[in-house]
């Protein structure tokens, strides 16, 4: 050994040479051990990947894997495998769905049920719901609720063999938070006007009463001779203080009134035809099934609306979220109809009314905040819905206005365009 040492030290360059080829081999070694490592890892890889359904593509010189339903596979992590940083930048691109702001969209699937022509199903609607229409008012609900099974599954059947495209077609909803320029974006002209009271109608109704009464009793004084043209005057002067008088005290007098004054305005009767074709449209979309409507005087509603919240509400019963959400935007797509057509929404207490109530029976309960983002979303919700189907929203305005049947408009409904 000393003899060794002594070499070495009178050689210092032939030990420098020995050491540089010990270090040299060493690193070979650890060379080739490292590309089997990454050929074990590249083999194991496409084990992987054949097995998850993951495939290898190139983005920007990177090198990408995506399986093959759009998610990230991260095989190291399946591995277990610690992967070192290579030349080329290996990228693990997770390709979730981006969260965009919009109302949930329809779904195509179809009921698993025995397929119903078109023939036939609006053969068998038709003498359903006009079964009903015959009957007194006073059992007409019942007989509607007894009825929504039968039509249901006719409905479904016409589904499932391809006749209706827009029934039940909003299977699931999902809530979320609305702000105010959320519904400028769908279509809603005057966000402010949502919940806010409207006195248009009484106002109009109080400044004809008293024009035309003044011009009139301007008329009989003029016209009638002596004490007869005072009298007249005065007489038919007091019917505006009446009016007055009555708006004051009980102004539940003078709905009816009111609305038959505003209806002179076709525009009037146009919102009226709009507030509940929103109503009879977005509840079949959310597959709750039309029993009839009204557009008439002080009577304006769908049979299914008022069927559906009375049943939910009147009992002392929970509403889940689940439950409520279909129901609100039911409530509410007449508000959203006429916030998208007009600067003002005149119809809408009856809705809030009947929301406030579904509101109330909610579980778990929600904060005054929850309730007015609830109420925000089933607008923006609703007219959402609306915008896309506006084709067969106005087939169905127009159908209703002319008077049809339930029927009817159901044909009207599926015979639009679809939505591009």
């Amino acid at each position: 050994r000393a003899t060794h040492h002594a070499s070495t030290a009178r050689n210092p360059t032939h030990n420098a040479d020995m050491n540089s080829v010990s270090i040299a081999k060493t690193a070979n070694i650890a060379r080739v051990a490292g590309k089997a490592v990454q050929s074990r890892q590249r083999r194991a890889r496409a084990v992987v990947s054949e097995r998850f359904g993951t495939k290898t593509t190139t983005l920007g010189g990177r090198s990408v894997r995506v399986n093959a339903e759009g998610t990230s596979s991260n095989l190291d992590a399946i591995l277990g495998i610690t992967a070192e940083k290579e030349e080329e930048e290996e990228v693990v691109v997770e390709a979730k769905t981006e969260e965009v702001a919009a109302p949930d969209v329809e779904s195509n699937a179809v009921p698993d049920v025995a397929p119903i022509s078109a023939t036939e199903g609006y053969a068998k609607l038709a003498a359903e719901l006009d079964a009903i229409s015959q009957l007194p008012p006073s059992e007409r609900g019942e007989a509607a609720e007894n009825a929504t099974g039968t039509v249901r599954a006719v409905l479904n059947g016409m589904k499932a063999a391809g006749e209706t495209n827009r029934w039940d077609c909003y299977p699931e909803l999902t809530r979320k938070n609305v702000f105010p320029n959320e519904l400028n974006q769908v279509g809603v002209k005057n966000s402010d006007q949502i919940g806010a009271p409207n006195n248009t109608n009484d106002f109009n109704f109080i400044v004809g009463v008293t024009m035309s009464t003044s011009l009139l009793a301007l008329i009989v004084g003029v016209t009638l001779p002596g004490d007869w043209g005072a009298f007249g005057s005065y007489l038919i002067g007091g019917i505006s203080l009446a009016v007055l008088a009555v708006g004051s005290t009980a102004p539940g007098l003078l709905v009816v009134a009111i609305d038959r004054f505003a209806r002179i305005s076709p525009e009037y009767r146009n919102r009226i035809a709009r507030h509940e074709a929103a109503h009879f449209l977005v509840g079949y979309m959310l597959g709750t099934p039309v029993a009839g409507y009204s557009l008439g005087l002080g009577t304006a509603h769908v049979d299914f609306q008022q069927a559906k919240l009375e049943r939910k509400v009147d009992g002392n019963i929970s509403i889940s979220e689940q439950t409520m959400l279909p129901l609100a935007c039911m409530s509410m797509a007449g508000v959203a109809a006429e916030a998208m057509a007009f600067e003002d929404v005149r119809g809408q207490e009856g809705d809030l009314r009947d929301l406030q109530r579904l509101l109330n029976r909610a579980d778990p309960k929600l904060s005054a905040q929850a309730q007015q983002q609830l109420t925000r979303w089933a607008v923006w919700q609703s007219a959402g819905m609306l915008k896309r189907h506006e084709k067969a929203f106005d087939a169905l305005t127009r159908a209703m206005e002319e008077g049809a049947t339930v029927a009817e408009c159901l044909r009207a409904i599926e015979a639009a365009p679809k939505p591009e």
